[in-house]
């Protein structure tokens, strides 16, 4: 048998040790082809469903236990309307987990004064817009508020304005012909026809990302925004919401618990919540929908479609790793 040379076998040994190692999951768990190949047709329902409106639909869904999540235009920011009333609601909680806020204080709405409760209530249940302002003066305004965020390291989402600034931005400026390009258009007009106002959308101020609202949905749920008292009370109004009966909730089987907000204006819907699964799961899920025309009964089915579809996936789909 041929003998090594001695700078021969000197690199093979080094060979042993240059050579590239096995990753980790060449010893551990390995991908499940079956929960791979549910993923892509969940994300494909997600696809199917965004094509129903003529506009830009971002999707976030997240299981809060396993982090498993799955987006469309997850990174996209959308205006938020009303679903940022979840972040107003969260600030002022954490007044009062500090001590600096009392519930039974009453701030003024059109001239009467209400306790605190009574306006978080009319807030996220109603989405009563006079009882926001005023919360949100006695946030610190809306800059607070959007420190409030920060501090939680939410990032792809921020708060600009209160709610009458919002909607005074929101009506300016002229409405979508269906692309880019827009045409003027009187805010009475577009409010008859539902038409979005493709500027305001454009507008990064009073933005999220699917994917940011679902962070600041999980940073709740796991109490690391707010003492458990309050993260409690903030679930439970949420799960009290009386608007958006066809959106999130509208196609799920009778009784699930959902604590969630909406966020309606011309050409644009929203719905953002938590989804308890019959496992007790938590799902949070995003769905927003900008640039619409079609109209808000197929924004409200998107968003039905979408949280059924999650829904089901989650309950059902097959685990995500085999041994």
């Amino acid at each position: 048998m041929p003998r090594l040379s001695f700078t021969t076998a000197i690199m093979a040994g080094l060979g042993l040790f240059l050579a590239p190692l096995p990753t980790a999951d060449a010893f551990g768990p390995q991908p499940n082809v079956v929960h791979q190949t549910a993923q892509s047709r969940l994300l494909g329902e997600f696809s199917r469903f965004a094509s129903l409106s003529d506009g830009t639909v971002g999707i976030a869904v997240r299981d809060l236990r396993s982090g498993e999540t799955l987006e469309l235009n997850g990174d996209t920011l959308f205006p938020m309307a009303s679903t940022y009333k979840v972040a107003v609601a969260g600030k002022i909680l954490s007044l009062a987990d500090a001590g600096m806020l009392r519930f039974d204080e009453k701030l003024p709405r059109f001239g009467t004064a209400m306790p605190v409760t009574a306006l978080l209530d009319l807030m996220l249940t109603r989405s009563d817009n006079e009882a926001t302002d005023a919360l949100v003066a006695r946030a610190g305004g809306p800059q607070a508020v959007n420190g409030w965020l920060q501090s939680l390291g939410i990032r792809g989402q921020r708060v600009d304005s209160n709610t009458a600034q919002l909607l005074a931005r929101a009506k300016v400026g002229a409405g979508g012909a269906g692309d880019e390009a827009e045409t003027p258009i009187s805010a009475r007009a577009r409010d008859a026809m539902d038409m979005p106002n493709i500027a305001f959308a454009a507008d990064p101020r009073d933005t999220s990302t699917p994917r940011a609202m679902n962070d600041l949905l999980s940073t709740i749920q796991h109490g690391k925004a707010l003492k458990r008292d309050s993260t409690a009370m903030l679930l439970g109004i949420m799960a009290r919401c009386k608007t958006g009966k066809a959106r999130l909730v509208g196609m799920l089987p009778p009784g699930t618990p959902v604590a969630h907000k909406t966020g309606t204006l011309n050409g644009l819907g929203n719905d953002t919540g938590i989804i308890t699964l019959p496992d007790g799961r938590p799902i949070a899920i995003s769905v927003f929908v900008m640039k619409d025309h079609r109209g808000h009964a197929v924004r409200d089915r998107i968003m039905a479609e979408v949280a059924r579809a999650a829904y089901d996936y989650f309950l059902f789909a097959p685990e995500s790793y085999t041994a």
